[in-house]
């Protein structure tokens, strides 16, 4: 008895089709062009998972540096600064407390500039 390949075909073509759902026509209803928009989507995935770390990093340094130059410092300065004083506060964590909390960060940078380097940074 022969063998007829359709049923095996059929759940591939189907297993494509559902991966799909939501791309534009010709993707989501051409096996032929649903596969190739599927494993290019597939990189893009996998590139931009790690460009949304790089994104939100920026975001972090760019509101803790807002914050800081409200309390008369710059990023920079009060990065080296807390490293001086070894406070240990991730950008996250600063960029949270300085949008939600801005006597806490103000409390955070006045710690950082009692370590020292701080103040010798902002009298130049």
């Amino acid at each position: 008895m022969r063998v007829k390949r359709g049923v095996a075909a059929h759940k591939r073509h189907n297993k494509i089709r559902k991966a799909t759902k939501g791309f534009s026509h010709p993707n989501r209803v051409s096996i032929k062009r649903g596969r190739q928009a599927l494993t290019k989507s597939l990189q893009f995935a996998t590139r931009d998972r790690r460009n949304r770390k790089r994104t939100f990093r920026e975001t972090w340094n760019t509101r803790i540096n807002a914050a800081a130059r409200l309390n008369g410092t710059t990023y920079s300065k009060l990065i080296a600064g807390l490293k001086a004083a070894n406070i240990t506060l991730d950008r996250k964590i600063l960029a949270e407390l300085a949008v939600n909390e801005p006597s806490a960060f103000t409390a955070v940078v006045n710690q950082a500039s009692a370590s020292g380097s701080l103040v010798k940074a902002t009298q130049k």
